[in-house]
């Protein structure tokens, strides 16, 4: 049985004051342009607000969405992992847990949603959405490493998707431990890379996910910074990028 699952990783980075050139009114046009013209079945937000995913919500009518804030159920003030799924390919059964690493880091979060898809009948996955802490990498290395014992307590045979804001590169301890080329407290990960494994890449010369609003309009700074690091994992060729959002897997191609 041959599946086609295409899956999109998005961080909303939530909404900005008015009178900020990136502010959620001036960019949310472009955003709900670029989701439509990949179309994913499966889109996995971070750092979204209510209103947020309200517009893109109205936006794709085609979808529904699926997710809580990172405060639960009855919140609606803080940032959500939010999950919008294509209702045509008829994905259902849904379940959630939320682990933010609140001792760890004030914006660590962990949210597992399990999703079945039944067309064609008897075809499951598991989408687990993330948003990682953005400044201690402790924190990012525990929140790997309990959404690996997640994975790994599932059946072997059973396809995963990983995806979200990692916020670090996969050279560093947290992406290496996730695919399985370093262990944390004992054990190794065994997830790979979509992007060095997918049959078609588009934008090639994007070698990174988070440009700070930038686009390609860096300084000269910036940019020998950025061709420096590329160099420096030029080494390691399933490394050879700065995307600090992933999509990983498990299972079948």
């Amino acid at each position: 049985m041959s599946v086609s699952l295409t899956v999109m990783t998005f961080n909303l980075h939530e909404d900005q004051p008015p009178e900020s050139p990136n502010s959620w009114d001036k960019r949310k046009e472009l955003c709900l342009r670029v989701i439509t013209s990949y179309y994913p079945m499966i889109l996995c937000t971070q750092q979204g607000v209510k209103s947020q995913l309200d517009y893109l919500q109205q936006g794709l009518p085609g979808y529904d969405q699926f997710g809580v804030s990172r405060k639960g159920p009855e919140d609606t003030s803080d940032e959500y992992c939010t999950i919008f799924y294509d209702k045509e390919r008829k994905v259902e059964r849904f379940g959630y847990l939320n682990h933010p690493l609140s001792l760890e880091a004030c914006h660590g979060d962990q949210q597992f949603h399990a999703l079945q898809r039944v067309e064609p009948p008897g075809f499951s996955f598991e989408i687990v959405n993330t948003n990682m802490d953005e400044f201690s990498p402790r924190a990012r290395r525990r929140s790997a490493l309990l959404t690996w014992q997640h994975i790994a307590s599932l059946p072997p045979s059973l396809p995963v998707v990983y995806c979200g804001g990692f916020n670090t590169q996969k050279e560093s301890t947290t992406g290496r431990f996730l695919l399985g080329r370093s262990r944390e407290h004992g054990v190794v990960g065994d997830l790979r890379d979509a992007w060095p494994n997918a049959r078609v890449r588009k934008n090639l010369s994007l070698i990174r996910t988070y440009h700070g609003f930038k686009g390609d309009k860096q300084g000269a700074v910036e940019f020998l910074k950025l061709i420096f690091r590329a160099l420096c994992l030029c080494w390691d060729r399933q490394t050879q990028d700065l995307h600090i959002d992933w999509i990983l897997f498990r299972g079948k191609k």
